[in-house]
């Protein structure tokens, strides 16, 4: 590690590579160059400027720009394994998501319904690997914070029929956009947060109200034996979050022993 600049939550990151405490990956993690935006702007501006002076003069022999033909309006429906449009991610999540689940559900933000992971195309089943026309399916996958359960439902797009429902306790899938901004607020909130919003304070001169001012990203932590404080004994079970955040065009702020439940919605630091 390069440079370490100690400040509320004990660094905020200048560079190198960070390693995770606890887990069994390494985060390597590499800052903006040293062109601003702004300078890297008129950098730009300039390098065109002195090709089109170049280019003068050259006539009829100067080589004209090439003509990018606009890509093609994609369609309703895909083929084979082409993947799936936007039309078919929106038609399979209605169809997984039956009034039941829509009622019976809860999101990352405590509201009505199940967190919607992904939508993707499926796998071909086994006897239907050499047959040009299998039928062609999707698999959506839920996280419902209910009752910590991820659900997962194939669709045959052909039918629009869901041909196989599955779910699962103690499976933690990689988070969604949604999960890692609520994570995030759920930390700015918090009185634990008031490192994390000094040293933004440090880095930019502004107070942070809003995940919005943050680059994130998360990652799924899991209780051991030796995990302190017991209030995280059940992650693993229940669904909680690393997280990784970044002043935009900024430094790293150091955020991971902050571990967020967003099953209970509550904010710990480890021990």
């Amino acid at each position: 590690m390069r440079k370490i600049v100690h400040r509320h939550l004990g660094k905020v990151v200048a560079g190198g590579a960070i390693a995770v405490a606890g887990t069994a990956v390494m985060v390597g993690i590499t800052l903006p160059g040293s062109v601003s935006a702004d300078e890297s702007g008129s950098t730009r501006q300039q390098a065109a400027q002195q090709a089109g002076q170049a280019g003068q003069g050259q006539g009829q022999g100067a080589v004209q720009p090439g003509v990018v033909e606009a890509a093609p309006a994609e369609g309703d429906k895909g083929t084979g394994r082409d993947p799936l449009t936007d039309d078919e991610m929106e038609r399979v999540e209605r169809i997984a998501l039956n009034p039941q689940l829509l009622r019976s559900g809860e999101n990352a933000e405590g509201e009505r319904g199940p967190e919607r992971i992904n939508v993707e195309l499926a796998e071909p089943d086994a006897d239907e690997l050499d047959d040009p026309g299998a039928p062609r399916r999707a698999e959506a996958a839920f996280y419902d914070y209910k009752n910590d359960t991820l659900v997962t439902r194939t669709i045959n797009l052909d039918t629009g029929k869901v041909e196989q429902t599955g779910t699962q306790r103690g499976v933690q899938p990689p988070f969604s956009r949604t999960e890692t901004v609520e994570a995030a607020q759920l930390l700015i909130a918090d009185p634990l947060g008031a490192g994390l919003k000094a040293d933004y304070k440090d880095a930019t001169g502004k107070e942070l109200t809003s995940p919005d001012q943050l680059v994130l990203s998360g990652m799924v932590f899991r209780a051991d034996a030796g995990t302190k404080p017991d209030t995280l004994a059940k992650c693993g079970e229940q669904r909680c979050l690393r997280l990784f955040s970044k002043v935009k065009n900024g430094p790293w702020i150091d955020t991971r022993a902050f571990i967020i439940d967003l099953s209970t919605r509550k904010v710990a630091k480890l021990g």
